[in-house]
């Protein structure tokens, strides 16, 4: 595997294989991988023949007060991961490489109405920083197709949104949230728990799989079942931040003819923010 910094070095290696109508899978991740990234990169790997992984902590992306600068940066171990899950080229720039005119100084991208809502909502800014760097991930790598995870689905969906907006020629697929064996998503951020929070954290998953089990059965009062959903979050030591039941395909508020459902949590425990979700598929919608 091949490791770069500027983008100049790495359209040299993406020129190289465009030359030869090869197509270029891209995963971008900020660092600290686990199990959950990997995937992606194997997914990638199915989907083109060389596939480009970027590691980069994306400054545009983190609100004030928010872990920025104690974001874990594993470099070394990330590589390894990286090489033995078939990743072809590495890039990792410099902050300066992204935003040259300085992070705070920078064209932005903006998404109307999905960057607003659930986590937009909570974290004012935060899709922008998204939308902006994805955007100039894509300028720099110009992949046939790009893999994103699908626990944060409200990403996904943006970039999607985004890509359709500018007429980007890359292929968005999404990949299914990889579990721990309790139930809990995997996120790098799982690392901040204690050890009494980790106990607590599948929690999460497990309410949010009441909810779907309620839809299932019939339920049909969305505020009253995300009210006890959070009710039960409150119980287990959680400090929901949204509970929402929204339509899978744009995260608009569900109709009643919608059958495509989706059930979107984040809730802290302790200090750390987690997020997750279920699909839901009514057979019988109204």
């Amino acid at each position: 595997m091949q490791t770069v910094h500027t983008i100049a070095q790495l359209r040299a290696t993406v020129d190289q294989w465009r030359g030869r109508r090869e197509r270029v899978a891209f995963v971008p991740t900020m660092g600290n991988l686990h199990a959950g990234h990997l995937q992606l990169v194997k997914r990638a790997g199915r989907a083109g023949d060389k596939v480009v992984v970027s590691i980069f902590v994306n400054p545009t992306q983190f609100g004030c007060g928010e872990d920025y600068g104690t974001y874990p940066r594993t470099l070394k171990q990330d590589s390894l991961k990286l090489a033995e899950s078939g990743a072809h080229l590495l890039f990792v720039p410099e902050v300066s490489e992204i935003y040259p005119f300085g992070a705070g100084h920078t064209t932005q991208v903006d998404v109307p109405d999905l960057s607003t809502i659930l986590c937009g909502a909570s974290r004012p800014g935060h899709f922008t920083g998204v939308a902006t760097v994805v955007t100039k991930l894509f300028n720099a790598v110009r992949p046939h197709v790009a893999v994103f995870g699908e626990k944060d689905y409200q990403q996904l969906l943006l970039v999607r949104r985004m890509v359709a907006d500018l007429c980007l020629p890359i292929e968005i697929i999404g990949v299914p949230t990889l579990r721990e064996p309790d139930g809990l998503a995997m996120s790098s951020r799982n690392g901040y728990l204690s050890a009494e929070e980790r106990e607590r954290a599948p929690a999460l998953q497990q309410a949010l799989a009441r909810g779907g089990e309620a839809l299932l059965a019939g339920e049909r009062d969305h505020p009253s079942l995300c009210a006890r959903i959070s009710t039960l979050l409150l119980k287990s030591g959680f400090r929901p931040d949204y509970i929402s039941i929204r339509r899978a395909e744009d995260l608009a508020e569900p109709q009643a003819a919608d059958s495509r459902l989706i059930i979107l949590a984040a809730a802290w425990l302790g200090s750390t923010r987690l997020i997750d979700n279920l699909p839901v598929t009514l057979k019988n919608p109204e």
